[in-house]
């Protein structure tokens, strides 16, 4: 009983990690404004990028992937002595795909975050690294080949599933990475809709449009 109660408490707090809206919080401190009532309206750095600037779009980035890498390291460790039945791997992972979920769907504003790739991000970086580095290499040749994040963000998702059964990893992972590959196209499916339409936005980093 004690052992769940501390799994519980733990994916809550992984949960309420991940929740922070740094997105709004810091277009709230840059620019005065809901990031939800601008651009694409989504919660995240890419909308950020659009809508505020380079610096609070990295800004976010960097908070969003640093809640993943947490949520997996300090967390993990902290909570792991109260949970010693669960196959460490597998308590990282629910603790990673709370804090993801956290992102996605965050308590603080009514349920409607972002996409979670950068959570994602620091959650595989850290879990999975020899997962991570080839389907964020994918992801970069694919944005720079068609400068759509919505794009490159699917196509790291696909990527996930492909590079853990090459890499043969451990049932947990390959499980955790096909359902990132599924709550990663569910999210954008709006993105998909434009993207046929030929209405997607393309993000331009390092030159203007």
């Amino acid at each position: 009983m004690i052992r769940i109660a501390g799994l519980l408490i733990s994916v809550i707090a992984a949960y309420l990690l991940g929740s922070i809206p740094t997105s709004f919080i810091l277009t709230r401190l840059f620019a005065g404004t809901d990031i939800r009532a601008h651009g694409s309206g989504n919660v995240g750095a890419t909308n950020v990028l659009r809508v505020v600037g380079k610096l609070p779009a990295l800004a976010t980035l960097i908070i969003d992937i640093s809640k993943g890498v947490l949520a997996v390291t300090l967390l993990a460790q902290a909570s792991y002595p109260f949970i010693k039945d669960i196959d460490y791997e597998l308590a990282r992972i629910l603790l990673g795909l709370s804090a993801i979920s956290g992102h996605i769907w965050t308590i603080f504003l009514k349920f409607k975050g972002g996409k979670g790739v950068a959570t994602t991000i620091g959650v595989l970086a850290v879990l999975a690294p020899s997962i991570f580095i080839p389907s964020i290499l994918v992801w970069l040749a694919v944005f720079v080949a068609t400068n759509f994040v919505s794009t490159a963000s699917l196509s790291f998702g696909l990527a996930l599933p492909i590079f853990a059964l090459i890499e043969s990893k451990s049932v947990y992972l390959i499980i955790f990475s096909v359902t990132l590959c599924f709550i990663n196209s569910y999210k954008h499916r709006a993105n998909i809709l434009r993207l046929i339409r030929g209405e997607e936005p393309k993000t331009y980093i390092f030159k203007s449009s």
